[in-house]
């Protein structure tokens, strides 16, 4: 009796949460949903956002910039402007090398501080044990550094692979192409 009591509750509430779900579902912005797929992932706050998804939000809304995303660079905030047929603006920071963490091993206490804070966990490790950067997982948003106690993490220059090496426009090369872009969606 027990058990068909609990399954006729069970069903019950079900059928109450299905029609609550389809009732009261909202839909996400579209544009929000293809700006958040740009976006690196990082999750590092240098947009001045928690997130990639309230930066996205934010864009999409025009509450936001398309030029704050440090990590994406020039190359992300090109993509969003030819999304949200804007013209593109200057990066307010300078585009950085990418870096990746590195922890001095023998410096590691394994107090775990550092493993909390990654967002795309790329550190792997165990109490009272040495950590490891996993390097092709590293987005080197320097989150890592500080809650470190023994300042034993570095931020090195991310090598570059021959396979994701190609050759740099010019300056001029690059404004032309941007200045076809513009054009294009003022054709359209």
């Amino acid at each position: 009796m027990a058990i068909l009591s609990l399954g006729g509750f069970a069903l019950v509430a079900g059928i109450i949460l299905a029609i609550a779900t389809r009732a009261f579902h909202i839909e996400g912005d579209p544009i929000a949903d293809k700006i958040e797929d740009m976006l690196p992932q990082t999750q590092c706050g240098q947009c001045g956002y928690p997130g990639c998804r309230p930066y996205a939000e934010a864009v999409a809304s025009e509450v936001a910039e398309i030029n704050n995303c440090v990590p994406g660079g020039e190359r992300t905030m090109i993509a969003i402007a030819d999304l949200m047929g804007v013209e593109p603006k200057a990066i307010e920071a300078e585009e950085a090398i990418p870096m990746i963490a590195f922890v001095r091993e023998d410096e590691c206490i394994g107090c775990t501080l550092c493993i909390k804070a990654c967002p795309v966990d790329a550190i792997v490790g165990a109490p009272k044990q040495y950590h490891t950067i996993i390097t092709d997982h590293c987005t080197g948003c320097t989150l890592c550094i500080d809650p470190c106690p023994v300042d034993c993490i570095d931020m090195l220059q991310k090598p570059e692979l021959i396979e994701h090496w190609s050759w740099p426009l010019p300056d001029t090369q690059r404004s032309r192409i941007g200045h076809q872009r513009r054009e294009s969606h003022q054709h359209v």
